[in-house]
């Protein structure tokens, strides 16, 4: 009976390691990690400096200097475009996980791409990266809603959202879904909103900081 126990508790922990992503494992283990950051301006200059300095800082502090990023999106740029510059912006820099979100974009009615566009972009950047590298870490972002004029040129938003769940619990890649969150901020009232995203889709520095990078961090080190 007690070989048995001690059998059942190797397993477990053993399934519990296993069911962390390999960003998290190697880190662990003090091996160098590579995250490459690809979206819209949300992910990318100001935005993604923010966020992701943040969650790179405190990795680095738990994890001994392991992690580096590069941030490889563009604001105000799409999947289709994110189709075109993968080779040279993700494909050429071998990450170990690429954190990834185009959605918000996706749905800016000027650009004319459909969820089902949007979709088959973005199975086929999962497809290519897992290609190139079948260890890779592959995490999708949910992001923020806008609200006033950017609300109005992404009347369908949700859609795509949707679109970005699907194809994660599909592919059973990891989902840093943040739109709950934000949802709570709102349903406080747009004033309390716009105090955190002041222009109505881009947040702050210090929600970047204090909203974003938190829940990245928790979603990260959490089970598979």
């Amino acid at each position: 009976m007690k070989n048995f126990v001690t059998v059942l508790i190797i397993l477990l922990i053993s399934a519990n390691s296993f069911s962390q992503l390999k960003l998290v494992q190697n880190l662990q283990k003090g091996k160098d990690q590579l995250v490459v950051v690809y979206g819209t301006s949300l992910s990318s200059g100001g935005h993604g400096k923010a966020w992701m300095g943040e969650v790179a800082r405190q990795f680095n502090e738990k994890y001994g200097n392991h992690l580096k990023y590069c941030l490889a999106g563009k604001g105000g740029m799409w999947s289709t475009w994110g189709v075109q510059h993968l080779e040279d912006s993700v494909i050429s820099k071998n990450a170990d996980a690429v954190i990834m979100e185009f959605g918000i974009n996706d749905a800016f009615e000027k650009y004319k791409t459909s969820p089902e566009l949007a979709k088959l972009n973005l199975e086929y950047m999962i497809d290519r990266i897992q290609l190139n590298n079948p260890d890779c870490d592959i995490i999708l972002q949910v992001m923020n809603m806008p609200v006033g004029k950017s609300a109005g040129f992404r009347p369908n938003l949700n859609a795509y959202y949707a679109m970005y769940r699907e194809v994660a619990k599909k592919r059973k890649l990891m989902l840093i879904d943040h739109y709950p969150n934000w949802q709570k901020i709102l349903n406080m009232g747009e004033e309390e909103f716009i105090k955190h995203v002041p222009d109505g889709i881009h947040p702050n520095y210090e929600s970047d900081r204090n909203i974003i990078a938190p829940y990245i961090i928790k979603r990260l080190e959490s089970r598979l």
